[in-house]
């Protein structure tokens, strides 16, 4: 089987971005290839046979960020919607990525490159999740934060998805799923999570900075949902 085929089989149940790490030696996809898949750091993969893809194990920072009990059956979440209303109210890259565990492309996000100054809020329930001074440029393709507005303002799952081992990041109100943390941060923290731009909406600090930055339409200019 071929390395491309291969690492079709592992990925065609969700749409999904790869993109090569930089190392212009190897062909992408090609045997031995390097990847880094849905924001994980290149550091953080090893040489695969024939282009298949691993990735290592959180380092134990992360581990100790697990939480058991969280917010997974979101029938237990502290704010409940009918997948009707959500249907209705988000677009569907938005219900895909928050209520499927979807991922954006890379690079296409809304506020991948997004700089104005306010508060980083969940589609879903409206949770203010992130500061606009924790954004920083990752390249990884997401919106990433060092830092969340609070410590009880996400939860921390283990995702055993394609093979890996990774930590998912979610909204603790309603569950809404909104990408994965890194341990590849700058400091203080140390730690990058790194977000689907679907999974947020944006509310400026006030009307003179809705249009700075790049890609900054508030979510009331894009169709998105915003409580």
């Amino acid at each position: 089987m071929s390395a491309f085929n291969l690492l079709h089989l592992v990925t065609k149940s969700q749409p999904v971005a790869l993109r090569a790490c930089g190392l212009p030696s190897e062909a992408v996809l090609g045997r031995g290839a390097w990847l880094a898949y849905e924001g994980a750091p290149c550091s953080s993969w090893r040489r695969g046979s024939w282009g298949t893809v691993a990735a290592g194990s959180p380092g134990p920072a992360l581990a100790a960020l697990r939480a058991a009990g969280s917010c997974r059956d979101k029938k237990d979440c502290k704010v409940v919607f009918s997948q009707e209303e959500l249907r209705k109210r988000l677009t569907p890259l938005q219900y895909h990525v928050t209520q499927e565990k979807g991922t954006e492309s890379a690079f296409e996000g809304e506020y991948t490159h997004h700089k104005a100054q306010g508060i980083y809020k969940c589609v879903v329930c409206g949770t203010p999740l992130f500061k606009s001074e924790t954004k920083f440029d990752s390249n990884s393709g997401w919106p990433s934060f060092y830092d969340v507005i609070s410590p009880d303002a996400i939860t921390f799952n283990d995702d055993f998805s394609y093979g890996m081992h990774r930590i998912e990041i979610s909204c603790s109100q309603c569950g809404a799923h909104l990408g994965h943390i890194f341990d590849d941060g700058p400091r203080p923290t140390g730690k990058r999570y790194c977000t689907n731009s679907a999974s947020l909406s944006f509310k400026p600090a006030d009307k003179n900075n809705a249009g700075e930055g790049s890609g900054n339409a508030s979510p009331a200019q894009t169709g998105k949902a915003e409580l």
